[in-house]
């Protein structure tokens, strides 16, 4: 079966090679003057939960208790650049990474020192070129409020004014001040003027108004014009992205189980901005733990998501460990240390996805049409001038059908599917009837049908060929080794 796998993958790689998709690479952050947010995708992290690559900061750890700092670090960042990578992301959400006593970076002492735990401030700088280099950008939290009471500027008694109150063991600064809003734009411009990073991602802004909130966006921008700054909070300001939490409820609610209502789909689209869509969260129960809830398999589940996610019209975030079905109801529980030795199945799904969506211009920003949405049943296009594509989501809990016209697909077409290899011609009744499996997602590439498929043909071949001459060599080698084990 690994073999019959490996075939099937090998083929589908060359056949991709040699198909249309168009090749126009997501462009770095420093090139947004021809790109959006709209093209990108997240994957959000926290340093301390991921990957321990020295040592030498691992004072006071404790990876027993998940309220402790475990030892996770920019070190370790660099060294799974790679992994990172090769999932396709084009953007690493990082959280705070300003001196904490919480390694969350939800008690923040300074605006302006880097956590010592996470590691200096060059390998800080270290981790950004890095990761700039593979093309992609490092987005960095900056919390405008709920610090931690031994914060430098709560200590200092020139600054009493500045504090509101200090609630659930935080301080909350009071944003409406003058001098306040100065010293937090202050600290966020020198930091983006001090590290190249591609993005800041504003939290706890519930209390700022948005002409501050304005300022401080146009502050940012003024410092470095391609830097994306976006919030994980709803609000009207300038923002590169919306948020909503409730259109992340609105996809955990309807990938937890199949067969679930799905009328809402489309309600975080509407607005002019792209908007960032996502099905787990760091900040409340993981999605693994909605649909076990369900009595369902979470891998399942987060296929039926990712597949969908990818593939629609906006920013794509996904929290680290989504691929690995981290579970957890509350924090710190949802906030587990990063196991490298899980299955890697969901891995190479979103790899595979993600190349297509990286690949295809159309993909990432084409048209978007939804052709059926009915409890589950998702088909739709992403279409530009130069190609299209339908995307069909089985999310229930029977094999489905949808029948396909010219008037949709164009006249002399035929689908491509991607994932799983399927080719949908016209039929008799001048449709084409395009047929999968439940809890299933195809990608199809919409082609013109010139009968066979001689690219797929060759690259088909081109395998067995490969197979056939590695099965040859191992056989002589065994005879070779046989005559001289009975020579001796």
């Amino acid at each position: 079966m690994k073999f019959k796998k490996w075939i099937s993958a090998t083929a589908a790689s060359l056949l991709l090679a040699t198909s249309f998709v168009s090749t126009t690479p997501v462009a770095h952050a420093d090139e947004k003057a021809t790109t959006s947010m709209a093209e990108e995708s997240i994957y959000d992290l926290l340093v301390d939960r991921f990957f321990n690559g020295s040592g030498t900061n691992d004072f006071d750890t404790n990876t027993q208790d998940p309220s402790k700092f475990a030892g996770g670090d920019f070190t370790g960042l660099q060294d799974k650049l790679k992994f990172i990578g090769e999932m396709g992301f084009t953007i690493v959400s990082i959280g705070p990474i300003f001196s904490t006593e919480k390694y969350d970076g939800s008690l923040l002492t300074s605006y302006t020192t880097i956590e010592r735990h996470f590691g200096t401030t060059e390998e800080f700088q270290s981790v950004v070129e890095a990761y700039k280099a593979k093309n992609m950008s490092i987005m960095v939290d900056f919390p405008l409020n709920n610090v931690s009471p031994n914060h430098e500027w709560a200590k200092d008694s020139s600054k009493a004014d500045w504090i509101t109150s200090t609630n659930n063991g935080q301080v909350q600064w009071d944003l409406s001040n003058k001098a306040v809003q100065e010293a937090l734009i202050q600290s966020a411009t020198e930091f983006v003027s001090t590290y190249d990073v591609g993005g800041i991602r504003l939290t706890n802004i519930a209390e700022a108004d948005k002409e501050f909130v304005n300022a401080m966006i146009a502050a940012l921008k003024e410092t470095k014009a391609s830097l994306y700054v976006i919030a994980n909070e709803e609000s009207d300001a300038d923002f590169d992205a919306t948020f909503s939490p409730a259109a992340a409820d609105v996809y955990r609610n309807i990938f937890k189980n199949v067969d679930m209502d799905s009328s809402k789909l489309m309600e975080p689209f509407t607005g002019e901005k792209p908007t960032q869509i996502m099905v787990d969260s760091l900040e409340t129960h993981r999605f693994t733990f909605d649909s076990a809830t369900e009595n369902m398999f979470p891998p399942t589940r987060l296929k039926m998501a990712m597949g969908a996610l990818f593939m629609l019209p906006g920013i794509p975030v996904v929290q680290y460990g989504t691929e690995i079905a981290m579970n957890g109801e509350t924090k710190p529980d949802t906030h587990q240390l990063y196991n490298f030795k899980t299955d890697e199945e969901l891995i190479d799904y979103i790899k595979n996805v993600q190349s297509l969506r990286n690949k295809s211009a159309t993909l990432r920003n084409g048209d978007f049409e939804v052709i059926t949405n009915e409890n589950g049943l998702l088909v739709f296009t992403r279409t530009s001038d130069e190609e299209k594509w339908v995307i069909m989501v089985n999310n229930t809990a029977k094999t489905q059908r949808v029948d396909l016209t010219p008037e949709q697909l164009g006249e002399g077409k035929m689908l491509n599917g991607i994932l799983h290899e399927e080719k949908v011609r016209i039929n008799e009744k001048e449709v084409y009837p395009v047929i999968l499996n439940r809890e299933m997602v195809e990608i199809y590439q919409v082609r013109n049908d010139e009968g066979l498929n001689m690219p797929y043909m060759v690259a088909l071949g081109l395998v067995w060929v490969i197979f056939i001459g590695f099965v040859v060599i191992i056989i002589k080698r065994g005879k070779v080794r046989r005559k001289e084990q009975d020579s001796q």
